[in-house]
This record gives C-alpha cells, structure tokens and sequence, in this order.
C-alpha cells in the first residue's frame, strides 16, 4: 500500500515538472523580465547591432537550469560538470568569454561595413547644414552637433610606430597612455616580457592621413614595481616633467619620481632642452596623484593615501599632511580656486581648501558622496560643475553650488578596476573605457550615448583599452580624433572627411563651445 502511494506520488511530481504549462509560464516571466531590461538599455546602446539584442531576448525566453546551461546555436542544454584539475572544458566564465567575443566581432564587422553611425533620428551633415541656414540652430548649437557627426563618422586606422628597437615593440604591452596639454606627445607605460615596466614617449607631430606614422622615444628607466598613478608636471615649463606613483616592494618603500620629458628625446641638440629635475620623494603606497597649477600652490604635487593626503612642494620639499577616513583614489587640483577634489574608496569626493592649514577645522571645502568607490574626478574650466566615476559604472555629473547631481551618463561597465575618465568640453564630449573593453562616447549637453567602439583584440581583463583624445592630436594642425593603445598595438579614429565644414583632411577649424551650451 506504502509502495503503492509512493509511486503514485512519484508520478504526479513528474507530470508537475514536466509539465509544459508550467514550462510556458517560467519562460514567459523571464522574457517579460529581459523584454523590460533591453527596453531601458536600448536608448543608450545606440551602437549595439539588431542582432545581438535580438539573441539576448532569445536566450531569456530559455529556462535557466541549474547545473546545465543552454546553447542557443544547437538549441539544447549541456550539463556543466565540475571541473577537476581545472581541465572543465565548461564553465560560466568560458561561456561568458564566448559570448562576449561573438559580440565583439560582429560589433567590428558592422565598424567595417558601416561607415557612419545614427546616433539621432534625422542626424546627418545636410540637416545640420540645412538647420543652420534657416536659423533652427544656433552658432554653438551648430557647432557641438557637429563634433557629435564627426565622431560618429570616425574610421579606425593602424598607427605605424617607428623605434630604435623594433623587437621590443612586438614584445612589449601598452598598459596606458596619457597625452600633454597640447597633444603633441604621449607618455607610455608598457608591460615589459621579463617583468617590470618601462616608459617612454611617442611624438604624434607625424601623425597625418594617409600613413599614420609615429615615433617612440624610449629610455633605459623601467621599474619592477606597479605604477599606480601617472600625470604630466610642469615644473619647468607646461608639461616638463612625468610623475608617477610607485609602490612598495619588499622592503623597498613606495615612492613618487619626477622624470624629465627630455629624458626621452633622443639627439637633442645641447643647449636647446637643457635635462630638468631628475627627484625622487619616499611616499608609503600612494593610490593618486595630481601636479597643481595653482598659482597660490605652485610647484607643488599631491598624493593620495591611506587615510591620508599629502601636499608636497618639489623646490622647498615642505609637506602638508590631511587626515581622512578612507583611500584617496582620484584627485584633481581646481586652476582658478585653491582648491583639491580628492575621489575616495568611500565613496566620498571632498575638497581641500589649500589656504587652510591641516589642523584647522575647516578645511573640507565641498562634500558630495558616491554609493560606490569613486575612480576618477574632473573639475569643469568654471570650476562650477564636476564629472565623477565610480566603480559600480556610474558616472554623474555634480553641480558644486548646489551639491548634488544634474546628470548621470548610463551604460558605462565597472565592477572593481581603476577606469579613468575623458572630458573634453570643446567638443562636448566624455568618454570612458569600461571593464568589458568597450569604448563609450556620450554628449555632455543630453548625456546620449553617442558611439560604443569595440576592442579590435579580443576582450579579456588584461586587455582593456587605454584611450586618449583630442581635436588636435600631433600640436595645433593636427589631426582630430581618439588613439587607442591596446595590446601591442596602437590604432588612431580620426575625424572623417565627409562632415558639414570640412576643410583638409586633419584640419578642423570650429569655435569651442561654452560652458553654459553643455550644460
């Protein structure tokens, strides 16, 4: 009789599982689910192909079993079995890697074939040029929508690197670039094979349509220890001087260099680039810093604790220790106030009055807080507004009198890595390399996404894109558009030729636009 029971029970718990009317009511709660995420993502994923948001409705429609996972190309479910000396052929993060990799090229392949990229309904040169004939637009109106055109219709193209040693080019891994004021050079921070880092710099002033040519600048100074920080310094002169952050090792103590730029160049002519200061200053493991041209802290850098900001003058070699509660990951000085944003693992972001002396009270100028750890701070030219990042991937924008957020710019992806920012006001741009090495630009003005460029090497953790830009790349004639160092490789998306306006290729010639049009 038991036996009898339990076997019918048996049944009936069968037909519930497979039972398809269950089945339907599953699979409908997850589509409605992914039906409502990929409706909010898709007004700022506006470079996402049809078909990879088409998939990912496909695969939510799919029940999730646990231990198996579904293959929507063999339309079927495979059992994910636990890995033993790590020889699983399948897990979540393979799967995951696949996925992303299949986006990725056919992201790339729509690059190729597409030559511009519908960012707005209507958006092209002849209504813009149209608009503007007619007075709908006016004059700083005309002039962002147009840099917002041009970096839509951006081509990528292989920049040629020329150096004295061509083996150690193959060899070595940009781990990231940082163009001067005038973007007339980059600062490189490659990954040696043997271990360690070295430094150098490459002269953009060659870099013109069609070749695409630069020149390296390397030098005997490499380092086995992490850089944590990097900025341009002008000590001397505007951007005379590198300095970086290095960390600790073993017993040797952390520490922020000054190397001279002219270190760099080689078969300089004597007299004309006379070697700057060439210093070193023990900071135990500083996570930021930031060289000040202020002119009431001149000469003077600051680092980034633990718990702590340090203000040092490089000629007197005076300190000026403040305490806080968390680690300083970002600082930015302010150029016409005397002011220091510092960005914390706390989420706080707060500004140092630099007239006040560490022990009085009142030296936290400003104070507005992030949920998340905030990875990079850039202060606006009025010094009124401020851009922060964190890493959850939130990236908003602060107005200081106020104290709070105006804006956020939705679709950048952070989960724990150190991600900086982009801000260019004369163009109206901000951009921004997420952790799954895609390359966002938005507007300032609405915060519309505007381009997501894909890697060209396969996406990976090591293999996140350091980017920089600019609408004069190689000094005041040329070349506008954004470089991309990833892997060994360097990559310039210049401005096509084929925009309202256009002159020579390489030589744009627009008025900036003010403060108040952006925001």
């Amino acid at each position: 009789m038991d036996r009898n029971i339990w076997k019918s029970r048996r049944r009936r718990g069968r037909s519930r599982h497979q039972s398809p009317a269950l089945g339907q009511c599953d699979s409908s709660e997850r589509y409605a689910t992914g039906a409502s995420q990929s409706s909010q993502d898709s007004g700022h994923h506006d470079a996402e192909s049809p078909s990879t948001s088409s998939s990912r409705t496909g695969e939510s429609s799919v029940p999730e079993l646990p231990g198996f996972y579904f293959d929507p190309e063999k339309n079927r479910y495979f059992r994910l079995l636990p890995g033993h000396n790590n020889c699983n052929p399948l897990t979540k993060e393979g799967i995951q890697q696949k996925e992303m990799e299949s986006r990725r090229l056919q992201l790339l392949q729509q690059e190729d074939m597409q030559k511009k990229k519908i960012t707005r309904v209507g958006f092209n040169a002849s209504s813009i040029l149209r608009k503007n004939q007619l007075g709908f637009l006016n004059f700083s109106s005309y002039c962002r929508l147009s840099h917002e055109l041009r970096v839509s219709c951006m081509e990528r193209k292989k920049v040629e690197i020329q150096s004295s040693d061509p083996s150690a080019l193959a060899s070595d891994r940009f781990n990231f670039i940082m163009a001067d004021t005038t973007s007339d050079r980059l600062f490189t921070v490659n990954d040696v094979k043997i271990g360690g880092s070295k430094y150098g710099i490459i002269n953009l002033q060659g870099l013109k349509a069609p070749t695409f040519e630069v020149q390296m600048h390397e030098n005997l100074y490499f380092t086995n220890r992490k850089v944590n920080s990097v900025c341009w310094a002008s000590l001397n002169h505007l951007d005379s001087h590198i300095l970086l952050c290095l960390m600790g090792l073993a017993e040797t103590p952390g520490c922020a260099t000054l190397l001279p730029a002219s270190l760099f160049v080689s078969n300089h002519q004597a007299g004309t680039d006379q070697p700057g200061m060439l210093c070193s200053f023990r900071i135990p493991g500083a996570w930021s810093c930031a060289w000040s041209l202020n002119v009431q802290a001149n000469n003077c850098f600051s680092t980034g604790l633990s718990r702590r900001v340090l203000l040092t003058n490089v000629v007197t070699g005076h300190r000026q220790s403040y305490r806080i509660n968390s680690d300083v990951l970002a600082q930015q000085f302010a150029v016409k106030t005397p002011l220091l944003f510092n960005g914390c693992r706390s989420g706080e972001i707060f500004a140092i009055d630099l007239r006040s002396p560490s022990q009085a009270k009142g030296w936290k100028a400003t104070q507005i807080f992030h949920d998340s750890a905030v990875t990079s701070v850039q202060v606006f030219k009025e010094e009124q507004h401020l851009m922060a990042s964190d890493m959850s991937g939130k990236i908003k924008l602060w107005d200081l009198r106020a104290t709070k957020c105006v804006r956020q710019y939705e679709g950048h992806v952070n989960e724990y890595a150190y991600l900086p920012l982009h801000m260019h006001e004369e163009e109206g741009i901000l951009v921004a390399v997420g952790q799954d090495c895609y390359t966002r630009i938005w507007s300032l003005h609405d915060a519309r996404l505007l381009r997501t460029i894909p890697s060209p090497c396969p996406t990976s953790k090591a293999n996140i894109p350091s980017v920089a830009f600019s609408p004069r790349l190689g000094g005041s004639r040329g070349a506008p558009g954004l470089l991309m160092a990833v892997q060994q490789d360097l990559y310039c998306f210049a401005y096509s030729s084929s925009c309202p306006d256009s002159q020579e290729e390489g030589r744009w010639e627009l008025p900036s636009v003010s403060n108040e049009d952006i925001l």
